[in-house]
Order: structure tokens, then sequence, then C-alpha cells
């Protein structure tokens, strides 16, 4: 017999409703799974709850399981953790749902480590990974991680394990620095951000923030940009020092696995990795406390507003 699951859906601009659907009995290659927790990406979520994501980008931005089409009505999230029926934690890269049927290939066991909640945080820490791969950093390397979200944290904190890196993290907001310093990294503001910085992890989603990556660049500096503007199309000074200073811009984007693993990791093994990685409970720090999945459409419009990773709570049986 199908069971009845509840879903979160946008509707309309910074509106969400929870939604009844039939869930179907597993087919062949699935398994069916009751969410424990799901993680709120605030920058992806943020440009789908507000109705911005470019209609050239539709194709390229859905996520592997999400429900509807963009802009609305659109079931979208990539970071639920939930319990398969043979008893079994695993991450899914899901929308806010309190059951569903995945492909048993797309649901990544999390190790007995982790907690649940932590474990929301492995599409974040999947993006971060995938950073470092494009990053290539070297051995004492001066390293600079412009946005002291989620990513960038994560970023920092991997970087921050090159044997002798020195990783400032930047952000306009000064109470990040104990977070920074927590993952072994020094912390700058905007206008204290030191120079001469042969790698930088851009990871604000600012135009004066990549503006302040090609700045603090280095000779030959490589500028990783792990932001995503959507619809919005920053002003660079591309001219000046840029090309003197021989400077590379490198995009990297999730969605594909970066060169230097393509070929060599599947996107379960690098999700897999990224699960391994969230074991060191020194990732607490960046969850929120949890909301309530009922609570979801009041909250949303504020849960996107601030904060770090927001986990939604769903009640067990």
């Amino acid at each position: 017999m199908p069971l009845t699951a509840r879903a979160f859906w946008t509707i309309a601009p910074g509106i969400g409703e929870i939604r009844a659907e039939a869930v179907p009995a597993p087919g062949a290659g699935e398994i069916r799974v009751r969410a424990l927790a799901s993680g709120i990406s605030r920058g992806t979520e943020a440009t789908v709850f507000a109705g911005r994501v470019p209609p050239s980008q539709y194709d390229a931005m859905r996520a592997p399981l999400m429900g509807g089409a963009f802009p609305f009505p659109v079931k979208y999230g990539y970071a639920v953790v939930g319990r398969a029926e043979d008893g079994t934690r695993v991450f899914v890269l899901h929308p806010h749902q309190d059951v569903f049927v995945a492909p048993a290939a797309m649901c990544v066991p999390v190790p007995d480590p982790v907690p649940t909640p932590r474990a929301v945080l492995a599409a974040n820490m999947e993006t971060a990974l995938n950073i470092c791969w494009d990053a290539a950093p070297l051995a004492g390397e001066r390293i600079l991680v412009i946005g002291a979200g989620v990513v960038g944290l994560l970023a920092a904190a991997l970087l921050g394990r090159v044997p002798a890196a020195r990783v400032t993290v930047v952000d306009i907001d000064p109470s990040r620095a104990a977070l920074a310093e927590a993952f072994g990294c020094g912390f700058a503001t905007p206008a204290t951000a030191p120079a001469d910085q042969e790698l930088i992890v851009h990871a604000s989603g600012s135009e004066s923030g990549l503006r302040l990556a090609l700045d603090r660049a280095a000779f030959e500096g490589r500028i990783v940009e792990a932001s995503w503007f959507a619809d919005r199309m920053p002003a660079l000074p591309l001219g000046e020092a840029f090309h003197p200073r021989r400077l590379r811009l490198i995009s990297c984007q999730v969605g594909g696995i970066a060169t230097p693993m393509r070929g060599r990791r599947t996107h379960r093994e690098r999700l897999a990795t990224a699960l391994s990685l969230l074991s060191d409970p020194a990732f607490d720090a960046l969850l929120e406390p949890p909301v309530g999945f009922n609570d979801l459409p009041a909250a949303m419009p504020r849960l996107l507003r601030g904060g770090l990773c927001h986990v939604v709570r769903y009640a067990e049986d």
C-alpha cells in the first residue's frame, strides 16, 4: 500500500507550504527512507525560494530528486538524513520530505561516529571537498578564504590541514573569528585581509568579496570562485593589475567532479568521503538550533536571512 508523505514546496516568491503526496512502494533498486533531519543550504535555497534561478540555468540547477519545475511550484533541497527500512542511516540528496523512495545508489550510509544533525552538512562538505580538489593547495601556501558561511568555513577547515599552510578567513562579521580559530585558521575583516595570497577561495556570494580576492592575490595567484551569482552580474576590475599579475580565476561547481579527480571518484564516492570527514565534533559549531518540519513554511523566510546551517527536525515514529 502506498504511504502518504508530507513535503515542503515553494509555490511563489518567498512563500512555502507543506503538501501531502503519495509515496509508492519501492521498485527494483529503490529503498524507502523516513527522514530524521534535513539541512537548509542557505545560498542555493534562498535563490530558489525567491524565484531567482535564471531560465538559462533551469536544467543545470535541478536537484537530483527535486519535484515540480522552476520557478514555481518546486520541491527543492538536497540534504536529508533518514533511516532506511533495514535500520541503516543514510544521507540522500532529496528535498525536505518526511518519507520518500529513492534509488539505492543515491542513499549513502552515514558512518556511526557522525551524529544525525551533523550529517546534514554532507552536501556542503562535498562542496568544500570539491573546492579543495579544484584549488590543489600546496604545502606552505598563503591561503585566503573569503566568506565565513558554512561552505567557506568547511573549505577553510580542510585547507587548514595542508602542511605549513597559513589560512586566513575573511568576513564582514567579526563574530565569525571564533569559528575560524576553532578550525585552526586566522581571521580578518575585509579591511585587514592580508595581501600576496597565493590561493584564494571566494565563498561570500558578493561582488565586493570577489573584488577583494582580485586585490589580495599574489603574482600568479589562483582564485577559486565557489559562489554562485544566479541572475546577478558582478562588475569586476579585470584591467589594471589583473593581467600583469597573471591571476587565474577558477570556476568551481559541485555538479561536476573537479578535474584532478574526474574519472577517479564517482559522485557517490565523493559524498561518502565528505561524510567520513564529518566525524570531527568541531563541525557541530556550524549547526543552528533545529526547527520542526511542521514549522518550515512560516520559518523559512527567517532561516534564509542569516545564520549557518539550519537543521530541520522530523518526528520519528
